[in-house]
């Protein structure tokens, strides 16, 4: 009896017996009229009833899930029907989705032809990173009659994992082997100093280097035997992620951190890419997370797992510790890639004695954030004086911004001041840019 559910026309039918019933007394030949449109009806219920119970299983259904889902992107799910009945049915689908979506009215209604199979798929964009627990999978079946529901349920307590954007992370993976399209106009800089890698044992010939000579391979081989090297081209990279209470602003319902998270994982898979060393550093009034670079391709997912529990704890970033980590742990010199938020000119200046400590040693890229919001404001024609005065200030804090820019070019800090959705592809293209110059 769990399994029944009465439609809406049942209800309406009982209710025009009884309006019929109360006519009645006034006219007494709709008494026994309405005596047999009861009996009709039941008899029409009792069949709708017997049709969709007397097999079990008339419907198969499945809740197909990806691996894990991609934060801020659509991730695609898919349900497969199949209708074991002999004639046509009518299913309305209610899935239990995660509680974090916040959709309280999920529900797709499906015809299916006897014996037809279907396969329905819906999209989900998640806004947070985390465990997300689908319900039931409810199938409620109706015959052409449309009196009585047949309820089945599949599927239940699925959980899966949603991690930072691997779909961003494919979609710029082919930039790591494209051309480079910065190759034109630049200056090549000269590198002082070079280091050099092993690459292998080979015979001494007239004109190398006896410096090289490896003597212990010669005592071997009773010949004059040298080592061979390579000039060492891999770079190093620092994805350094700023935890801080100004990160948790949102942006189309991800947090500033989400997004410098996503693109930390778009940036370690072209650098990886590109035989480059990659690592990633999280903190806020204290260092948390740090993967030390690596050029392995396994390095990937070292990062990724990093990532997956980055959270802020909304306290004031010290950059201060950040600068003696940095040259504690970073020995030689790195292209660090700093993602924070300065809103202000003086936010900055607190700041600016460690980055430019950090930028002696280090070629330092500060990576912050457009308020897209008050780049709207600055667009729309005020109509009032509150209108003006928002406008006014709008355009007061975008001037901030670019304050801020100059005040890092001024002591040779690149930076990018970007919209959040611009983030990953601008970051790439100056990874990009300053590979091609050189560290």
């Amino acid at each position: 009896m769990k399994q029944l559910f009465l439609l809406p026309r049942v209800y309406v039918g009982l209710c025009s017996f009884i309006a019929l019933f109360v006519l009645s007394f006034f006219l007494p030949i709709l008494y026994r009229i309405t005596w047999a449109l009861i009996a009709c009806g039941l008899i029409a219920l009792l069949t709708d009833i017997v049709l969709l119970f007397r097999k079990k299983e008339g419907i198969d259904a499945e809740r197909i899930l990806p691996e894990k889902l991609s934060n801020g992107d659509e991730n695609q799910i898919e349900i497969k029907l199949k209708n074991n009945y002999n004639f046509t049915v009518n299913c309305e689908i209610i899935d239990e989705i995660p509680y974090q979506f916040q959709v309280r009215n999920f529900g797709i209604d499906k015809k299916l032809m006897k014996h037809q199979k279907e396969t329905i798929t819906y999209v989900l964009t998640p806004k947070e990173r985390g465990e997300y627990s689908f319900g039931k999978l409810n199938i409620y079946v109706r015959s052409p009659l449309q009196l009585a529901a047949k309820r089945y349920i599949f599927s239940e307590n699925s959980k899966l994992a949603c991690f930072p954007s691997f779909i961003q992370m494919r979609k710029y993976d082919l930039i790591a082997f494209a051309k480079n399209k910065y190759s034109f106009g630049l200056k090549k800089l000269r590198k002082i100093g070079n280091t050099t890698e092993f690459e292998q044992i080979k015979e001494y010939v007239s004109g190398d280097d006896i410096r090289i000579i490896n003597w212990k391979a010669t005592a071997k081989r009773d010949m004059l035997m040298v080592n061979q090297y390579q000039d060492e081209n891999t770079e190093t990279v620092l994805a350094i992620i700023d935890k801080g209470r100004l990160m948790q602003m949102p942006f189309e319902g991800l947090s500033l951190l989400d997004y410098a998270i996503n693109s930390t994982l778009a940036i370690s898979n072209v650098v990886l890419k590109k035989n480059d060393r990659m690592g990633m550093l999280s903190f806020s009034n204290k260092i948390e997370s740090m993967v030390m670079p690596s050029s392995k391709k396994t390095h990937l997912q070292a990062i990724n797992s990093k990532l997956y529990n980055l959270a802020t704890n909304y306290s004031e970033s010290d950059f201060g510790k950040l600068y003696s980590s940095l040259k504690h742990n970073l020995t030689h010199r790195s292209l660090l890639l700093l993602y924070t938020n300065f809103e202000s000119l003086d936010s900055l200046k607190r700041q600016l004695t460690y980055l430019k400590a950090i930028a002696k040693n280090h070629v330092l890229v500060v990576i912050f954030f457009q308020n897209t919001t008050l780049n709207e404001l600055t667009k729309i024609k005020a109509k009032n004086t509150d209108e003006i005065v928002d406008k006014i200030m709008a355009e007061k804090f975008n001037f901030e911004k670019r304050l801020i820019v100059a005040e890092l070019q001024k002591y040779g800090i690149q930076s990018i001041l970007t919209s959040p959705e611009n983030l990953s592809i601008e970051t790439i293209n100056m990874y990009l840019k300053i590979k091609a110059k050189g560290f």
